[in-house]
């Protein structure tokens, strides 16, 4: 596996781009100011304007909101369908990442890729962020309970139920391994997983990994973020290994697996770790790592060429296990870099 002991820094694009947002403190960070942190990041993330950074979005896709009504409550979902397939076409359901910020308008532009080019309904989850009130488990549950949905509700969403992957990123991907080990359990089959830049612990060993030493001050991602998250996400009293997948009791007879892993990235060897787990528990997973990228690269292809070469790497994957011959992929354009790739199972 390789692995740079330089420290190496973003684009300058990414590095002025946060530079410009603004951090707070994250030690003090009350309530209020978490709530108005979060809606000022989520009315820049959802503005015309920062298609320049996020991408523009697959004309070739359809994308409208539309609700799931549970049981107990009603969760938003982003959907993501291709113009003109036709028939019950694969589902991939997707979590974006961010945590206590983000929303699923980030990832118009991959998504809308991913089912035009599948083609697939993608299913994004705009579940619940978490604050002093909200713990990550909630994120959790909405994220499994929509793909269950969705699932059982099949004829009504135009998707194949035996055709079906979860899709996350960062925080996203820890609720889409999660959701893989729910449907393990439960009977309910899954083709694929895909994790990009995942943070797969939270227990007391979060923080302790070589690439978080390395990439504490990431301008994408730091540790005093990471810390903060901690305490959001698992309140005191609960029990960190719930959340975090990579202290499952067992991690064989999971779907395949693919991780991205940007290099420049604090949790970097969260993704590592999760491989070297799945592939020891005989689980088939592979591992790409990005080079010069950084941590929630995949939402930002107007600053980070890679995240076209990640698309085509997650598009390759998914198509495979999904839709079989036939599969019109991606192409790496030229001049791009090809990622480190590994193969367990």
């Amino acid at each position: 596996m390789s692995h740079s002991t330089a420290v190496q820094q973003p684009s300058l694009g990414v590095r002025l781009l946060y530079s410009l947002r603004g951090e707070p403190d994250w030690s003090t960070l009350s309530m209020e100011k978490l709530v108005a942190f979060r809606e000022a990041q989520n009315r820049r993330l959802k503005s015309p304007l920062i298609r320049v950074v996020t991408g523009v979005p697959d004309r070739k896709a359809s994308i409208r909101w539309e609700q799931v009504t549970l049981p107990d409550r009603v969760v938003q979902v982003r959907v993501y369908r291709p113009t003109t397939a036709t028939g019950a076409l694969p589902l991939v359901l997707h979590v974006h990442g961010g945590g206590f910020v983000g929303t699923a308008v980030q990832c118009d532009w991959t998504n809308s890729h991913l089912a035009a080019r599948l083609p697939a309904v993608v299913v994004s989850v705009e579940h619940r962020l978490i604050d002093m009130e909200t713990p990550l488990q909630a994120a959790v549950d909405d994220g499994w309970d929509v793909l269950r949905h969705v699932v059982q509700n099949s004829a009504q969403w135009g998707v194949d139920p035996a055709r079906v992957a979860v899709f996350g990123e960062s925080t996203g991907s820890m609720v889409a391994a999660l959701s893989a080990l729910r449907a393990r359990e439960s009977g309910l089959l899954l083709r694929a997983q895909v994790l990009v830049n995942p943070c797969v612990d939270l227990t007391a060993t979060a923080l302790d990994y070589r690439s978080m030493s390395e990439y504490s001050d990431s301008p994408t991602l730091t540790v005093k973020q990471m810390e903060f998250f901690r305490r959001l996400a698992v309140p005191e009293g609960s029990d960190p290994r719930a959340v975090s997948p990579l202290f499952a009791d067992d991690l064989g007879g999971l779907p395949p697996a693919l991780l991205v892993v940007p290099v420049l990235d604090p949790v970097a060897d969260h993704g590592r770790a999760y491989f070297e787990a799945l592939r020891k528990a005989g689980t088939p997973a592979e591992l790409i790592e990005i080079p010069k990228a950084a941590h929630a690269f995949l939402s930002m292809p107007g600053l980070v060429r890679q995240a076209r070469t990640a698309r085509a790497a997650i598009a390759g994957f998914l198509g495979d296990r999904l839709a079989g011959v036939g599969f019109l992929r991606d192409r790496l354009g030229g001049g791009e870099q090809s990622p480190n790739r590994q193969a367990a199972g």
